[in-house]
């Protein structure tokens, strides 16, 4: 499968449980780039990131891929990453992402607003 096309499917994991200002940031044409796709997404809660995850890993599970290649945050409530190498998911409390901030470390990469 594609980074495109997996990119696609965590977009929907992520719609089903009703995330908020999802991003899709294409990193290909950006130098040295980590990942081919970061596709990030804002939640109300730990409990509600927690329920993305799990219907991002659902979703791509159905689609004949494996799980994430490494998963981190689920324990912290606060911000959960999820790597399937040419793409990687970032869940957010919306606190957190502003704190953090992708969109502005990657500036230069190719951004698709989903709602």
């Amino acid at each position: 499968m594609t980074a495109e096309a997996l990119s696609k499917i965590i977009v929907k994991g992520m719609e089903d449980k009703k995330a908020s200002d999802i991003l899709v940031m294409d990193l290909r044409n950006i130098k040295n780039s980590v990942s081919d796709f970061f596709v990030l997404c804002s939640g109300n809660s730990d409990t509600q990131l927690e329920a993305i995850a799990d219907s991002i890993e659902e979703h791509v599970f159905k689609a004949g891929e494996k799980g994430p290649w490494k998963s981190e945050g689920k324990n912290s409530g606060q911000w959960i990453l999820m790597d399937y190498v040419n793409v990687v998911a970032h869940i957010f409390l919306k606190d957190k992402r502003q704190y953090y901030g992708l969109e502005d470390l990657w500036g230069d990469a190719k951004f698709t607003r989903i709602n």
